[in-house]
């Protein structure tokens, strides 16, 4: 198979491996009650249960990402996947509030390498071709196919086979995906990268340049670009309100409005993220035709998806009426795809093809340490406001950072301050 095709095969094995990612991760929230019940706990215990998890993978988010640029990106893709997988499976055995707590955190850990090397690798096979947000879009879609399906098939597991059942199916699965991978994903050669530093191996193939490299030269080489840190500044309040919707909207829904386990599962994750798979196609190509045109295309495209998040966010809190909320979650939801299809093709416009990994990594890490803070915020916020009323405020933090995203680029998307090289100087 030739490199124009198999850069497209890569994108579906790393679908499969996203989708796993996500569908783990969610399952817990959708059986929430009835671990609740059996365990005796509380919202903020729960709270932390959803937390654990962020907490830890944002702090292994600049690990991932340094290891991500100096080794090879599909062990720890699969090295990643496994992991992650047999402590899914070992979420059953959980009998202990600290058991939930314990898995949650490794789970973290296991999933925070995903997102820096796979990212890495589908620039390396898609950056001569300029298919990068949309492949970056495409791959996108499998977080809210993953998210439907752990949501989903946990609250349906949950109400007919009890609470653990989803989770020996989804870590069984991908332990069996990690095999596959090992036959059929490859690495490439990091050509941009060597392209960049100006060496190559005998081959002819583009090799990287490890001389002289520092862990705290790189993170601060990051640091000074300007649209770096508008970019991660963003992230962290579209992570916090991303948060709060996945980790309490099935718990909500069956608080509010009466559904079951398995309906407040389903409801909480399908009609906001399949909108978000449309929202992420759409982003994905109208991010690479603006940039082409403008210097910050991709981030234009993010701020159209904040913008226009504003008002569903509110609804999906304030109204009282089941059609309304449905139709606010799928606005929500096609929007917030716009904004994600570009979150790390943005990232890749402005800093070095060498530091890509390191950069996902660190900016991962700071996005989920703000994320982190919401599942507990908002449980502790409601007790005396109410959830509905927490859900709604979280339109000002949509609002606030799409604003910061506009200045950002009428500041510095220039050469001047903007280009991958301007990060050296």
């Amino acid at each position: 198979m030739n490199n124009k095709n198999y850069k497209w095969v890569v994108v579906g094995l790393l679908w499969f491996v996203c989708f796993f990612n996500y569908a783990d991760r969610q399952a817990i929230f959708s059986v929430f009650t009835p671990i609740q019940k059996e365990m005796g706990l509380t919202d903020v215990q729960l709270g932390w249960v959803g937390s654990a998890f962020m907490y830890v993978y944002a702090l292994a988010g600049p690990l991932a990402g340094i290891i991500g640029d100096r080794i090879s990106r599909k062990f720890l893709i699969i090295g990643g996947l496994v992991f992650w997988s047999v402590v899914t499976v070992g979420t059953a055995l959980a009998t202990e509030y600290w058991h939930l707590v314990l898995v949650r955190a490794l789970e973290g850990f296991g999933e925070a390498f995903y997102f820096p090397a796979s990212m890495s690798l589908i620039s390396s096979y898609h950056d001569e071709s300029g298919t990068k947000s949309r492949a970056m879009g495409i791959h996108q879609s499998s977080v809210y196919a993953g998210t439907i399906a752990g949501g989903a098939l946990s609250g349906y597991m949950g109400q007919h086979y009890g609470w653990r059942s989803s989770f020996v199916v989804f870590g069984s699965l991908g332990v069996l995906l990690g095999v596959v991978l090992l036959m059929a994903l490859k690495e490439p050669p990091r050509k941009a990268a060597a392209e960049v530093a100006g060496h190559s191996d005998t081959s002819g193939h583009a090799t990287l340049d490890w001389r002289h490299r520092s862990v705290w030269a790189d993170i601060a080489e990051l640091f000074r670009t300007p649209m770096v840190r508008v970019l991660i500044l963003v992230f962290v309040g579209a992570n916090f309100v991303a948060s709060i919707f996945l980790t309490w909207m099935p718990t909500f829904l069956l608080r509010k409005f009466g559904m079951s386990l398995s309906m407040a599962g389903l409801s909480g994750t399908v009609y906001q993220q399949l909108a978000s798979v449309v929202g992420v196609l759409v982003g994905g190509i109208l991010a690479d035709r603006l940039a082409r045109k403008y210097l910050g295309g991709r981030m234009m495209t993010q701020a159209i998806g904040l913008f226009g998040g504003v008002a569903f966010i509110f609804l999906t809190g304030w109204t009282l009426s089941l059609p309304l909320l449905i139709a606010a979650m799928i606005g929500f939801g096609f929007f917030k795809g716009i904004y994600d299809a570009n979150i790390w093709a943005s990232l890749y416009d402005v800093v070095r093809p060498e530091r890509r990994a390191t950069a996902v990594g660190v900016m991962n890490s700071i996005g989920w340490l703000g994320g982190a803070m919401a599942p507990t915020a908002i449980a502790m916020a409601s007790a005396r406001y109410g959830m509905g009323a927490c859900i709604s405020m979280n339109s000002m933090i949509y609002l606030l950072f799409g604003v910061l995203m506009v200045y950002g680029i009428r500041r510095f998307m220039n050469s001047r301050h903007s280009t991958p090289a301007s990060a050296a100087a």
